[in-house]
């Protein structure tokens, strides 16, 4: 087929074209002869096998050509299961790919993502104190479906980007690619893998708010066949506008390749990284006397910097994951896969969460300011009116937890009559346990002042909870229990087929099946009150989708999409406080989603640029909610539809400028409630409008003073943090800029600067608190790479 031409030609013929834009975008003309190198070299690594006729294959496996990297339309995603590129792939993808990061000096997936609309953080906590990484993809949680390379990461922290070589966000319903779970989306990242050109790099970065990072790079080839690689990082920071915060964390990836360029692939990879911070679990979100909506406090007068924890406030986590990735090519039209992953994730947690109940309003808005206190969680001191003695979550914890998934897969081309297939089949299974024991304080926490928060507190006598009991918390129809553990285990099988009927019009379908099965322990206690309590759950689902395919040419595509998936109780294993519960409908009723998607995507000017478009309806059944003081996630009978337009470009407009950008307009409602005042109210966290912009140009790319200067806007709208939409957060408006010159073809300086107009943002939402992101912020670096 003529895509399969164009890719062809593309890696051969147009080489010498692509280099050169890759010089003129930010790596300088010097770099010209290792980026030709790398381009052939990497075609070697394990592949992925983009089919776009069905029958042949040609090998793409994370070919990264820097003179389009904006137009990620040929990029591969890096998953077997999904073999073709993003061009080719009937969904909604939104890439974040190398180059991109290394201008805007990406420092953790969190910051990768704010270039993919419809991406929230959440606070994400409750009584498991849930924190790290919690996103949520067109306003639907997505803590359960972050992967690496294919497999999933339960792991509850925060991902730095030292590792990453590209982020993907497949948006939409994907359960038959990878599981149970993805309402939302899910997100990818692909790691750096070994190749067969040497390369040493490092990077020094430094600047406001007392940031200190250095990460290192280095690429051994070990013969013809083998190559050896090891990336590492060191970062300690303070945040730029929030006062006590600050993150002390270290990583490092081996990884080992055997077989490149081979029929049979192995690559052995292991990561490990550790950190040691403060929680944010950000300001307390009033409702003003008489006002129409609540808003983060901040917005009344209160200063940015106030931070609500205590010294006694902690976030240690210690992560690790070991993976195999094995690739056989049978034949030209027959390749095997299968991926291993163990994990072990340790964390030792405590948080405090502000709450400003309605003596605090009162005290602020219409009596004396000096005199509001909020209540952090935790026993709180009694004698003032608001509430003393009460316990609230989240209660300090250690937690443990480990993981295992295997996904074996095979990808198949071959002819039936004059029809042409790609199939893909394979099986997945997966286990993780986890084991949580809380903690309480024999002291109360002191109220805060609203005004002038103090975070040192004193000792306040930690103790196991089972020392402690009646410092615990009730867990909702459960009871105050010490400790906690359970698993989940999946078993799954999938199969699709393209079918190709003409060169241009194609039909994918196919289905998932699904066996999952948990189970959950609570005890300790006072079990004289609350008896240890054992709940077990199995669910089979069977998720099916299908879509219908045009090419015209080698150059664009247009596809209809409809997807399922289902999320059962007990997904979230590790990063969920009560996974599944009695006396909730939940606990018999999966969540639901369907998604209706069409969509069109153009690579044009001789791939320099890549369009996508697409508009889609997201309507899921027994919509999970958080408890607002708690956080627990229940279910309900509740239906929420989201739906929308979203646009995105990338690419080179001219020799030396590249730009990439992104809009969604997302209408969305609650189309369904047993609370009928929420019937027709906002989805949480669902903007009505979100862009990004970011875009750079290389002044002089072949002088001695060469200059690339670059900069870009993200923008959300505001959005309602409740069913009700009672509380909401101002829209978020970021300005960021980047300046570079390289000296070299090995050393470059940089300086970034981020919220350059110091506006007032808020970055992480939960249902009554929101947390201010950082203030205006200058980040210099010095790079080299041999």
């Amino acid at each position: 087929m003529s895509v399969h031409r164009s890719l062809h030609s593309l890696s051969i013929a147009g080489t010498l074209f692509l280099a050169a834009q890759a010089n003129a975008a930010d790596t300088g003309k010097v770099d010209e002869t290792r980026q030709k190198k790398d381009q052939h070299n990497q075609k070697s690594t394990s592949a992925q096998h983009a089919q776009r006729d069905g029958v042949e294959s040609q090998e793409t496996e994370r070919l990264t050509v820097t003179g389009r990297a904006f137009n990620i339309m040929h990029q591969s995603l890096g998953l077997s299961r999904m073999p073709q590129d993003v061009m080719h792939t009937p969904q909604t993808i939104n890439v974040v790919p190398q180059e991109l990061m290394r201008q805007q000096n990406v420092k953790s997936l969190d910051e990768a993502l704010r270039d993919v609309p419809g991406v929230t953080s959440s606070i994400g906590e409750g009584a498991g104190g849930m924190n790290g990484d919690q996103f949520l993809i067109r306003g639907f949680q997505a803590q359960n479906d972050i992967y690496e390379d294919g497999l999933r990461d339960f792991g509850v922290y925060s991902r730095d980007s030292f590792n990453m070589e590209t982020v993907s966000v497949i948006k939409g319903p994907s359960s038959e690619v990878f599981g149970n779970g993805t309402t939302g989306g899910a997100i990818n990242m692909v790691t750096k893998a070994p190749t067969l050109t040497n390369r040493y790099a490092a990077e020094f970065s430094g600047g406001s708010g007392s940031y200190y990072r250095g990460t290192f790079d280095v690429n051994q080839k070990l013969n013809d066949s083998t190559a050896f690689r090891i990336t590492g990082m060191g970062d300690e920071h303070n945040v730029v506008g929030r006062n006590y915060i600050f993150s002390h964390r270290w990583g490092v990836a081996p990884s080992i390749t055997f077989g490149l360029g081979k029929r049979a692939t192995l690559v052995l990879q292991y990561m490990h990284q550790q950190e040691n911070s403060v929680p944010d679990f950000g300001v307390p979100v009033v409702t003003k006397p008489g006002a129409a909506y609540g808003q983060p406090i901040t917005e009344y007068g209160i200063r940015r910097t106030n931070f609500y924890g205590t010294d006694s406030d902690q976030n240690a986590t210690s992560d690790n994951m070991e993976t195999a990735r094995f690739t056989y090519k049978l034949n030209d039209h027959i390749t095997f896969y299968d991926d291993l992953r163990g994990g072990q994730y340790y964390r030792t947690f405590a948080a405090s969460k502000a709450t400003c109940d309605t003596t605090c309003v009162n005290n602020y808005f219409m009596g004396d300011p000096a005199a509001a206190l909020v209540a952090r969680s935790g026993p709180n001191g009694a004698g003032n009116g608001q509430g003393g003695g009460t316990i609230q979550a989240p209660l300090p914890y250690e937690q443990q937890s480990w993981s295992v998934q295997n996904v074996a897969s095979m990808v198949a081309n071959f002819k039936t009559g004059f029809l042409k297939h790609q199939v893909v089949a394979g099986i997945d299974i997966e286990r993780v346990n986890d084991e949580r024991k809380q903690s309480t304080y024999l002291n109360p926490k002191p109220y805060a002042s609203l005004v002038n928060p103090n975070p040192y507190v004193g000792n306040l006598n930690l103790v196991p909870g089972d020392s402690n009991p009646t410092g615990l918390v009730n867990l909702g129809g459960i009871g105050a229990k010490s400790g906690s553990n359970g698993y989940g285990f999946d078993t799954g099988l999938f199969l699709f087929d393209q079918i190709w009927f003409t060169d241009w019009l194609s039909v994918k379908g196919g289905f998932r099946w699904d066996r999952w099965q948990t189970t959950y322990n609570v005890t300790g206690g006072d079990v004289s009150k609350y008896p240890d309590k054992h709940f077990h759950d199995v669910s089979g689902v069977f998720n099916p989708n299908v879509s219908l395919v045009i090419t015209p040419d080698a150059h664009q595509t247009y596809y209809f999409t409809w997807a399922s998936s289902t999320t059962p109780m007990g997904m979230y294993v590790t990063n969920g406080s009560v996974p599944i519960r009695p006396g909730t409908n939940s606990f018999a009723s999966p969540e639901t989603a369907q998604l209706y998607e069409i969509g069109a995507k153009y690579s044009i000017l001789h791939d320099r640029m890549g369009l996508s478009a697409s508009l889609f309806r997201l309507d899921k059944g027994n919509a999970l909610n958080a408890d607002p003081v708690t956080g627990t996630l229940e279910g309900s009978s509740d239906k929420q539809r989201n739906q929308g337009l979203e646009l995105s470009v990338g690419g080179v407009i001219l020799p030396g400028w590249n730009i990439s950008a992104t809009y969604a307009l997302y209408d969305s409602s609650t189309t369904a409630s047993s609370t009928a005042k929420n019937i027709g109210k906002n989805v949480q966290y669902v903007p009505h409008n979100q862009a990004t912009l970011w875009t750079a140009y290389n002044a002089f790319a072949s002088k001695p003073y060469n200059l690339m200067i670059g900069g870009g806007v993200t923008w959300r709208q505001h959005v309602w943090l409740d069913a009700g939409n009672t509380l909401r957060a101002p829209a978020n408006l970021d300005f960021s800029a980047v300046i570079s010159h390289r000296f070299n073809e090995h050393w470059k300086i940089s300086m970034n600067g981020y919220n350059l107009a110091n506006r007032l943002n808020y970055q992480s939402l939960f249902s009554n608190r929101a947390t201010p992101s950082a203030g205006r912020m200058f980040m210099g670096e010095v790079s080299f790479a041999y």
